[in-house]
């Protein structure tokens, strides 16, 4: 805003206001005189420029974005811990409350809830979305009698780091235009979608008779939830033993039934001219890589879409960014050369390509 008041400019306009019979040349009293003043006018109006800017939501910085959604009664959402599935031998070993941690990386788990026989739930101790990134032998931080082996197999409730500056700044404005109020559509995505693990949220009202209420959801990395989110979500939003009483987060009278979506999965066929110095295992990462982060972007977009379209068009443009691919021809989604259309509750995954 005051990008345009320049050090010399200020200097000039205080030097204007000088009489003309006084000595005003570079080395004059006056000029020493006038010269810092005109450079701490300056930075005053480069402070002033940082306040303007922090003091609206559109250009606000973390920090001072936060404390202006806090007028909204809006707060970053705080990253979480992953909840996973750890395998232990034999069956019978007790596992409960013990700690583990990964060979040679000091990330470190506990066991938190019997499954099954031999199989636990267990909680990375470390926030954020590293808790997600490793699956495999777990080691014992202390000696438990009689373990054999010990290992992470699955996500159950994935990590979220903390909310993304941009994605909370939406937030603030999307405030202003749906309000959240007593178990109404925005209010029901607002507060599913704020549990941990959860990604994403579709909300379908009367949906076996009046007061009860679907909602889909997708994990924090938009997949289908577990079996284990989805319990978790049912009891935050409405306990199963008490539908309706409004024990949970839904209103008095609300009977709500959490669920996830189908996977579809997706088989590429295709052929491809490729460059004379390419060849097929060298570009196979990058195509696979390439339709497999279209594939989440629609993932992340299914819950505004009334459905989604997996299109071959944008498979072929996938395909053809990867360096070596000259021309790609007679792709099929699943056998069809047809657009894969999917179901209000459907989203796709990748199967795998043949070329």
């Amino acid at each position: 805003m005051y990008e345009d008041l320049t050090y010399e400019m200020i200097l000039q306009r205080m030097l204007d206001r000088v009489p003309s019979n006084v000595d005003k040349r570079e080395g004059s009293v006056i000029w020493d005189a006038l010269a810092p003043a005109a450079a701490e006018l300056k930075l005053m109006y480069i402070e002033f420029d940082w306040i303007m800017d922090n003091s609206f939501a559109d250009t606000a910085r973390r920090e001072f974005l936060i404390r202006r959604a806090a007028e909204r009664g809006i707060a970053p959402d705080p990253a979480t811990y992953a909840v996973l599935k750890g395998s232990f031998a034999p069956a019978g070993i007790n596992a409960l409350g013990k700690r583990f941690r990964i060979p040679n990386r000091n990330i470190h788990y506990t066991a938190m809830k019997l499954i099954s026989a031999g199989v636990y739930e267990v909680k990375c101790e470390m926030v954020g979305i590293e808790g997600n990134h490793y699956l495999g032998a777990l080691v014992p931080v202390d000696y438990i009698d009689g373990l054999q082996a010990a290992e992470l197999t699955d996500i159950l409730i994935p990590a979220q780091d903390e909310e993304e500056t941009e994605h909370l700044r939406q937030r603030y404005f999307d405030s202003f235009n749906d309000k959240a109020f007593g178990g109404n559509v925005k209010d029901y995505l607002n507060k599913t979608n704020s549990i941990a693990g959860v990604g994403s949220t579709k909300v379908t009202p009367i949906w076996n008779g009046g007061g009860t209420v679907k909602l889909t959801i997708l994990d924090a990395q938009y997949n289908k939830a577990s079996q284990t989110l989805i319990d978790f979500v049912q009891t935050e939003i409405d306990p199963p033993q008490n539908n309706g009483e409004g024990v949970g987060l839904a209103p008095i009278g609300h009977v709500v039934t959490v669920d996830t979506v189908a996977d579809v999965t997706v088989d590429i066929q295709t052929s491809i001219t490729l460059d004379s110095y390419a060849s097929w295992a060298s570009v196979e990462p990058q195509v696979i890589n390439g339709v497999q982060e279209y594939l989440l972007e629609q993932r992340t977009s299914w819950a505004n879409e009334e459905y989604l379209v997996v299109r071959v068009s944008q498979i072929e443009t996938r395909i053809l960014s990867v360096h070596g691919i000259l021309d790609v021809t007679n792709t099929q989604i699943n056998g069809s050369t047809n657009n894969l259309m999917l179901d209000k509750f459907e989203v796709p995954v990748f199967g795998g390509i043949t070329v």
